[in-house]
């Protein structure tokens, strides 16, 4: 576990207690680097523990495995994430142990937990490591965690940790300019508490030699000279356009930016009670969400995931109104010839390019190992359809598997945080050599045997573009970007490579900044941001007592029927927002089956899915909570009645009006007095 000398020389001034970010490029050990300073701050501080932070949860895993290696058996490691079930409180697990790892999520439901064995203050540790630091920003998780750390160094009430922050993209918070990217690497800098951001200047050489050596390719593809299946979705959608009788919305069909316009559409109909309207409009985004699918893999799956919704509308839906009963009706007559479309048409150009591309690294007998990035979950398992059954790639050996979020998805199943562990373990030791991943898979995941990266047709950051470059490790790695010749698509990863090279100058003039200088920034930049998040806080109060809570009426999103008050709801772990008003139960139906999660929580567990009495629309889902049924009600099933005019929130916590904490032994005391009354 040596380290080589550019990783000593960027964790010089961690080892003399500075706060620094370690900016290195993917796979050049920043995890081995923290895990030296971990060792040598618990050998030389009195009474040290250092915690771990990480925004993936197969990290957890991956980065106890270089810790343990790093640490030996002499200092005690532990592990949190979402899927371990029951466990030991957080606070008595980092009291108990050396280092802890675990994802920002625990440590800051641990930092607001009232309970004594789950709570902890951020001076219980002495060393702060946040992987992937470049995350620390605007309302993240680790910018939550840092701003309270900021507070409490402003207020100098108590001592804090020592932060090592890792980066191989800090990037250019969307700047363009060098003076914008400059302010960017600045406010990182100033919400990590930085005294310097560390990249090798002596051993830089020896780095570059070390690195891998990528051998990128733009693999472009034409236009389809004709498309009938997205003529005939297109058509479709002009009549509704025609239905809608709304000249202004845009016809720009098959784009990210019409989705934009009509989810805004739906949202200003629903606020203003015209149902018809937010139909068509819930509808539009369907065929949209069908145009862009088939931009990315197949017709036949654009019309699959059309159909399904169709079919749910369907089996969930109890009461029709017009415009749906048009709307499944417009399908209907139209199905078949989509049908006949989409198994007729021209095969989609970047699937032609992506088959070329898996042959020529497949093909050869050096045991290929790669990733496919693409955008949505859905075109990942469209595109794992694709692979088990293109004729071309069935004498290619390509053992391939699904690397995906966890969480529930109206589009498609989950997977949960065990398959992904399982699944990046094959691939770890070969059993698979092919992932087909969305955004998950492109930070921290480190295989040195993969040598192709394949980032499909996506519209991403700087960030990500370097992020998923580093997921291949091997040497002479191959990293293809499939697009459309003149697309949005290729204009923007032309430009991240641009913001790549900016991201790089504003790092240097920061690290060249005089060090006085550089101090004053970051103590002014900090000094404003505990500023503007303590104003902001005020006004999110200010707006949570906007109105009483029983003067707000709660209504089904879909049917518009008031099913409730605000004064009816508590919230749950301070997250999950309940009705417990007995009554309400006459307003929803529970499906037979549980819902299936991901992961097992300490004092409640999933039950059936809710939905709407009266219009059959998703409401959310029930939980057992400590033995108690409640019903956990998704704020955007609901649109809010005030005494000022309808409001569709997009948080809960963005509601105008106080929701208390459940008070459990409260609950079971007033079921039982009602009880006796009956």
């Amino acid at each position: 576990m040596e380290l080589r000398p550019y990783q000593w020389e960027v964790i010089m001034p961690a080892l003399e207690g500075k706060n620094i970010i370690i900016w290195l490029p993917t796979g050049a050990g920043k995890t081995r680097a923290a895990a030296y300073v971990a060792k040598r701050h618990l050998e030389t501080v009195d009474g040290a523990k250092v915690v771990v932070l990480v925004n993936r949860v197969h990290l957890v895993t991956q980065h106890r495995e270089e810790f343990s290696r790093m640490l030996g058996k002499r200092w005690t490691i532990t592990t949190l994430s979402g899927d371990m079930g029951p466990r030991a409180g957080f606070g008595h697990l980092a009291r108990s142990h050396d280092l802890l790892i675990c994802t920002a999520e625990l440590l800051q439901m641990a930092l607001t937990s009232p309970e004594e064995e789950e709570h902890v203050e951020l001076n219980a540790f002495s060393l702060l490591v946040v992987d992937e630091c470049h995350h620390t920003h605007k309302d993240t998780v680790y910018n939550i965690i840092l701003s309270r750390y900021l507070e409490q160094k402003l207020q100098r009430t108590r001592p804090l940790p020592q932060v090592l922050g890792l980066t191989a993209s800090p990037g250019t918070g969307g700047a363009s300019k060098l003076k914008g990217a400059i302010d960017h690497i600045l406010q990182l800098c100033a919400n990590l508490d930085t005294w310097c951001i560390m990249s090798p200047r002596n051993h830089r050489p020896q780095l570059q030699e070390l690195s891998p050596q990528h051998c990128k390719q733009y693999d472009l593809c034409q236009r389809r000279s004709w498309d009938p299946f997205a003529d005939k979705l297109k058509n479709l959608m002009d009549q509704v356009h025609n239905q809608l009788e709304m000249p202004e919305l845009s016809r720009d069909f098959g784009t990210q930016m019409y989705e934009q316009q009509v989810v805004e559409l739906s949202q200003t109909a629903a606020e203003a009670g015209l149902q018809q309207r937010r139909v068509y409009a819930l509808h539009l985004r369907r065929y949209n969400d069908a145009l862009l699918i088939h931009d990315t893999v197949r017709a036949v799956d654009a019309l699959a995931t059309l159909q399904d919704f169709y079919d749910r509308e369907r089996a969930t839906k109890t009461q029709v109104l017009r415009a749906e009963r048009w709307l499944l009706a417009l399908f209907d007559g139209h199905k078949n010839e989509l049908a006949r479309l989409a198994t007729h048409g021209p095969e989609n150009p970047k699937l032609e390019v992506l088959e070329q591309i898996l042959r020529k690294q497949f093909g050869s007998s050096e045991s290929p190992r790669g990733i496919i990035f693409t955008r949505t979950r859905q075109s990942t398992h469209s595109l794992l359809l694709w692979l088990q059954h293109q004729p071309g790639l069935q004498t290619v050996d390509i053992r391939a598997q699904l690397l995906t979020g966890a969480g529930n998805s109206s589009q498609s199943t989950h997977m949960t945080q065990r398959e992904q562990q399982e699944v990046i373990q094959k691939f770890r030791v070969g059993t698979l050599n092919l992932l087909v991943a969305t955004s998950v898979a492109e930070e921290g995941l480190d295989i040195p045997q993969c040598n192709v990266v394949v980032r499909y047709g996506l519209l991403t950051n700087e960030i990500s573009m370097v992020q998923a470059r580093g997921r291949a490790r091997a040497g002479q790695s191959v990293y293809s970007f499939v697009a459309t010749e003149n697309s949005r698509e290729l204009r923007r990863e032309l430009t991240n490579e641009a913001l790549e090279a900016l991201m790089e100058k504003a790092v240097a003039a920061v690290q060249e900044m005089d060090q006085a200088e550089y101090q004053a920034k970051i103590r002014d930049l900090q000094r404003a941001a505990v500023v503007k998040r303590a104003a902001r806080a005020a006004q999110q109060e200010s707006r949570r007592q906007q109105f009483l809570a029983d003067q707000v009426q709660l209504l089904c999103i879909n049917c518009m029927v008031a099913v409730g008050h605000g004064s009816d709801l508590r919230k749950v772990e301070g997250t999950h927002h309940v009705n417990v008003n007995p009554n309400f139960s006459i307003y929803y139906k529970v499906s037979q089956q549980p819902v299936v999660m991901d992961r097992a929580f300490k004092d409640w567990r999933p039950g059936g899915a809710i939905s709407c009495g009266n219009c059959g629309e998703a409401w959310g889902m029930q939980i057992i909570y400590k033995s108690v049924k409640l019903p956990v009600i998704k704020v955007c099933s609901m649109l809010l009645e005030t005494p000022q005019g309808r409001v569709r929130a997009k948080k809960w916590s963005r509601v105008p009006f106080l929701v208390p904490d459940f008070d459990y032994l409260q609950h079971c005391a007033q079921s039982l007095s009602d009880l006796f009354l009956d």
